[in-house]
Parts: C-alpha cells; sequence; structure tokens
C-alpha cells in the first residue's frame, strides 16, 4: 500500500478544496472562498450532485438528540455554502445573520435514534455542537464576496468558545469521498466516522475512557498543561502558542540538536519520487535526490503547524520531504531514525522535548490513528479514510 503522504489525497488536499478553512484563524478572521481541488464544475448551489447518504449517530451519552447541533458549511465552486436539512446547498449570505449578528445554520437531530441525511459534492466541515447553538458569522471579504466566520474554539474571545463542539473534514466529489476527524486545531468531542463502499472502514473512534486519559496526560506535562480548557477541550499547541499559552521556543534544543547532528552525517527520506538525501550545509538542510530541496531552520512554531520553513507545496519533491521532516519533528524520531519516514509507532514521542498532545489524542483512539498535526498523514497514521465508490457516510458522537 502506497504510504498515505505520498498519496494524492490527504487531509492536506482536503484543506485546498476547503481554500484553507481549517487553518488557524483569528477570531474575526474570514474565510475566502477559493476554487475547489478536483470539483465538478457542473455542480451549481440548489443542487445535491452525488448525494450521499449522511448518518448522524449521538451515541454520546451525555446529551441527548434535541441538544445536539448540527452544521454543515463549506465550499461549492468557489462559493461559501451550508447544507439545509434537506439537503440542499445554499449560499450564505449576509442576509443570513439574524438580530444578534449571527447566522443559524444549525440542523436538529431526529428525536430518537439516527438522523437521515443527504450530503452533495462539496469540500467542507460537519460541526457538531452539544448543549448550545454555535454562531457563525457571514461577512464580506475583499473581493465583495460572503464570506464565513468558522468557529475558532482556541481563541479566548471567539463567540463559540463557551460552546461544546467538533468537527469532522471531507472533500467529497466525483473522484470520491475523502474524510477525516480533525485534531488539529483541538480536540473536545469523540467522534468517529464510517465510509461504505468499495470498503467498509472505520476511523477515529476513542477508546472507552479514552477523553479523560487525553485531557490527563496533557495537564501532566507542565509545557501543556495550559492548553487544557477545564473540561471543554484541549487545544492544540500551535494555537496555544499564538495564544501564549506555550513556550515559543519549546522545540528549540531538539531542532537545535537535529541541525548539529546532520552538520556531520546524512538524513535520507523516501518519498514517491524517490530518495533524497540530505545535510545541513550553512544552516539549510539540503537534500540531492530526484531534485535539489533545502530548508531553513524551522521555528517551534513552524514545527507544530508544518508551515513556515517547513511547508508543503504541491510540487512533488519540496513538498512530500517537508511533510516527512515535519512529522520527524512533532514525532521525534529524526535523531534516533537517519532513514525516514518510519512506520514504527512504537518509537515515536519517546523524548521529552515532543508533541505530547499528538501523542495523547493518539493513545486516546482505538486504532492508534488521529490527526495531531497537519502531516500526521505521514506513514498512515492519521484519522483520515477514503473511498472512491462511496455508498455512505456515518459520523456517530461516541460516549464521553
Amino acid at each position: 500500500m502506497t504510504p498515505r503522504h505520498q498519496r494524492d489525497l490527504g487531509r492536506r488536499k482536503v484543506l485546498f478544496a476547503l481554500g484553507g478553512a481549517a487553518v488557524a484563524l483569528p477570531a474575526a478572521a474570514a474565510i475566502a472562498p477559493h476554487a475547489l481541488a478536483d470539483q465538478s464544475g457542473e455542480q451549481k448551489a440548489g443542487a445535491a450532485a452525488g448525494a450521499l447518504p449522511l448518518t448522524i449517530v449521538n451515541d454520546s451519552g451525555s446529551f441527548g438528540n434535541a441538544n445536539v447541533h448540527l452544521y454543515i458549511v463549506g465550499n461549492v465552486d468557489g462559493r461559501q455554502v451550508r447544507v439545509t436539512p434537506e439537503g440542499a446547498v445554499v449560499p450564505v449570505a449576509a442576509s443570513d445573520n439574524g438580530p444578534d449578528g449571527f447566522a443559524d445554520y444549525a440542523i436538529g437531530l431526529a428525536g430518537s435514534g439516527g438522523t437521515k441525511l443527504s450530503l452533495p459534492y462539496m469540500s467542507g466541515r460537519i460541526y457538531v455542537s452539544l448543549g448550545a447553538k454555535l454562531k457563525f458569522k457571514v461577512v464580506t471579504d475583499g473581493n465583495g464576496d460572503a464570506a464565513l466566520q468558522y468557529p475558532a474554539g482556541w481563541v479566548a474571545s471567539d463567540p463559540n468558545y463557551g460552546v461544546l463542539h467538533d468537527c469532522a473534514e471531507f472533500t467529497y466529489n466525483s473522484s470520491g469521498m475523502f474524510c477525516n476527524t480533525t485534531m488539529v486545531d483541538m480536540f473536545s468531542v469523540p467522534m468517529s466516522i464510517r465510509l461504505t463502499g468499495a470498503e467498509d472502514q472505520t476511523t477515529g473512534t476513542v477508546r472507552a475512557g479514552g477523553r479523560a486519559a487525553a485531557f490527563a496526560a496533557v495537564k501532566q506535562v507542565e509545557a501543556f498543561s495550559r492548553l487544557v480548557v477545564d473540561d471543554t477541550r484541549i487545544i492544540a499547541p500551535g494555537h496555544g502558542l499564538d495564544a501564549g499559552l506555550f513556550a515559543k521556543d519549546y522545540l528549540a534544543p531538539y531542532i537545535d540538536e537535529v541541525w548539529s547532528t546532520y552538520t556531520g552525517r546524512d538524513l535520507k527520506v523516501t518519498t514517491n519520487a524517490g530518495t533524497f538525501t540530505g545535510r545541513v550545509r550553512g544552516e539549510r538542510f539540503t537534500f540531492d535526490g530526484p531534485a535539489q530541496v533545502s530548508f531553513g531552520k524551522p521555528s517551534t512554531r513552524d514545527v507544530l503547524f508544518c508551515d513556515g520553513a517547513l511547508a508543503a507545496p504541491n510540487d512533488g519533491t519540496t513538498g512530500p520531504v517537508a511533510a516527512v521532516l515535519g512529522a520527524g519533528f512533532n514525532r521525534s524520531t529524526l535523531l534516533s531514525h537517519p532513514d525516514q519516514p518510519t512506520a514504527d509507532a512504537s518509537v515515536f514521542y519517546r523524548t521529552e522535548l515532543t508533541n505530547h498532545y499528538a501523542k495523547a489524542v493518539h493513545t486516546a483512539t482505538e486504532d492508534g490513528r488521529a490527526y495531531g498535526f497537519a502531516f500526521d498523514d505521514v506513514a498512515d497514521f492519521a484519522s483520515y479514510i477514503q473511498d472512491t465508490a462511496p455508498t455512505g457516510l456515518r459520523l456517530t458522537l461516541t460516549a464521553f
């Protein structure tokens, strides 16, 4: 099987299709629409192309169906849209904002049992909120188009900060369904996704007691403890860094040691394009192989967001090498394993300076897969599934 980070679709492809909707956003930021990757040009607002059956199951054990609110929002052909309870695709509009200044796009669950819906061709997110509704706001972007402000549960001033909520991400088009449960921004509501079609796949299921164990594990590491927000969520360390809750230089000693170590020996990185061999030369980590690619020394923030010096362009060379480096830094395997990527999860997160948040959310899931950082799909450790002939998607809120 081709390693996930070498495939064409993954969370990074989902994010591209979302127009960057899943990246870190300040509370007041709107998400500008972009053309979807691999999206059918024939899909029009109001149509429900594809009409994939979607079932929502509330097995939370903590909230009844009447207290669970569902939202399906995203992009179609460069327009920001929402999905109605009937499965229609409707462009967001400033007139959707009510007297309180927010748009109510909530879809209620059935009185009991599973809730049956239809999912059209689009890229987006399925949000759930428990106990209270989310406050989306439609604004006007720099091009004069309607744009939607998404919840940012890691920003204390965000109107949804006090609301228990989470989401799954997806891109659904004529090529198939590509979806994941994401903890890249935060971990709050345990949920799993089941995708049927050519295969029957499930991922994201949090083991019994896993949520509480993840909260406890993060809280026990002093450098990460401030990321735990009561019993509501754990904020990812990158967002914590931006909020002043996490040290900006936390990973600096490990990064420095990687730079020092590979000044005197080679690091090999294998991707679909071939094997790249790199050393630090003149403060840049330079790799030779199918192409020459190089990287400046990343900051802690670059590592946690897999961005900046570790940004991964969709070029088939620099991007895949950046992804493997980003995963190696977050999993702290670059010093112990000079041949990357390594697929042995038992060696991940073994050093004192590591991404303890990612470690905790992986430990919390039944299959050991999670999206604890953006390049967690490297070597197939992400809670991501895909099917080119899908017949149904089920999102289950599992026990707290």
